[in-house]
């Protein structure tokens, strides 16, 4: 006799999940609030839908923080597995310049979206639409809410993958944490990730750089240092560059509500070979020209220069060069959780076992954003919530037999 499954939430998470739990030995019904499959998705995916990154097993696990939570899930759907995965389904992909996978160029993520429903279908997975989950009952089961009715939901596993608390437009508020709670589990409160950082940039200061960007720079905050691009805007900085160091700089923030990051300028050359190029070629020309010409800095570079440097240290040529190689920025803050791409916070890894269930409430499991881990873009984010929903759908399947 099949078991029953009920999956709560309609996210990359779930619908993963829906798709590899085994037909032959489950019903499987999917609950989600909104009136749509996948907002969250189909929302992330109108900038280039990023599945996951080809970066090497060892770095790749590195990006996670705390990195050994994956470990096992990744192993045993990895990178290479998802790709494989979304070519099953007929959605080819390609490796953009920066090592990201994305769909091959003209397939749009409603296109992808429509793939994995259709095999939601074929596998006999029962969708419910508009039913929002209210919490636990009395006996373990589920308590739903509809547009006409309240509902109870009796199944013999639940599979939580409700997000976390960003973007809320889509659907994910991390209004389901008081229902844990009253279930003593730990959730830790929700924080920004991935997000744009506060600098109390001077209003002269400000009024040259808004809306400049720092590219091919290095970024580090501690022994974490990152290559990449940010923005300078009204608020502070945001950017790809930046958002690899979010849990350092969170931590900073939090014990101390400021954080320091060194920016290099120009990490292919050495301090050495930029005092070298400043003091052997000599020139009638001015200092900030050369440093256009002889280093290839940029004109926002050279504006934060001037500004933080003394005239006479901006013209001590040992000086800029330190300051070139290792340009602080003070962080003063994170932007409001409804502006992050992601979130930190929510149900502690402590409560879960190896297999993402619930120590505390047997039968019942948690996947996705829902967890207290974090990830930078860059096809990280979607690849722990694959992984993670293959490594439950296999645990099942290989626990579960058929009389």
């Amino acid at each position: 006799m099949k078991k029953n499954i009920a999956i709560i939430g309609g996210g990359a998470s779930a619908l993963v999940l829906a798709c590899e739990l085994d037909p032959e030995k489950f019903n499987v019904s999917l609950y989600e609030k909104n009136a749509a499959l996948g907002r969250k998705f189909l929302v992330a995916g109108d900038g280039g839908l990023n599945f996951t990154h080809s970066e090497e097993p060892k770095e790749f696990l590195k990006r996670y923080s705390p990195p050994y939570f994956l470990e096992k899930a990744f192993y045993q759907a990895s990178n290479d597995t998802y790709i494989k995965w979304m070519n099953a389904l007929a959605i080819e992909t390609f490796v953009g310049s920066s090592g990201r996978l994305f769909p091959k160029k003209g397939i749009k993520p409603i296109q992808v979206l429509d793939k994995i429903v259709e095999k939601l279908k074929h596998n006999g997975v029962t969708i419910f639409l508009k039913h929002t989950w209210k919490g636990f009952t009395a006996n373990g089961s589920l308590f739903f809410e509809t547009p006409n009715q309240s509902m109870e939901v009796h199944a013999d596993h639940y599979v939580f993958s409700l997000g976390g608390a960003t973007w809320p437009v889509t659907g994910s508020d991390g209004k389901w944490t008081s229902y844990f709670l009253e279930k003593n589990i730990k959730v830790l409160n929700f924080q920004s990730s991935n997000c744009a950082f506060k600098i109390n940039w001077p209003q002269d200061l400000l009024s040259k750089i808004e809306g400049k960007s720092l590219k091919n720079c290095t970024f580090s905050c501690g022994t974490k240092i990152h290559k990449g691009e940010i923005v300078l805007t009204k608020f502070g900085i945001e950017g790809s560059g930046i958002y690899p160091l979010s849990p350092e700089i969170r931590h900073g923030l939090t014990l101390s509500g400021k954080m320091e990051i060194q920016v290099d300028f120009k990490p292919s050359l050495t301090l050495e070979k930029i005092v070298s190029k400043l003091t052997h070629n000599p020139s009638s020309k001015n200092l900030s020209t050369r440093l256009k010409l002889d280093l290839n800095l940029s004109e926002t570079q050279i504006v934060l220069l001037k500004h933080t440097l003394s005239k006479d240290e901006f013209l001590d040529l040992t000086m800029l060069a330190k300051h070139i190689k290792s340009f602080t920025l003070k962080l003063t803050g994170l932007a409001p959780l409804d502006e992050a791409i992601s979130s930190v916070g929510g149900i502690s890894l402590d409560e879960l076992d190896e297999n993402f269930e619930l120590i505390k409430l047997k039968g019942k499991f948690v996947i996705g954003e829902m967890l207290d881990y974090d990830a930078p873009t860059g096809g990280y984010l979607l690849q722990a919530c694959f992984s993670m929903a293959k490594h439950v759908a296999t645990h099942l399947n290989a626990s579960t037999s058929v009389k």
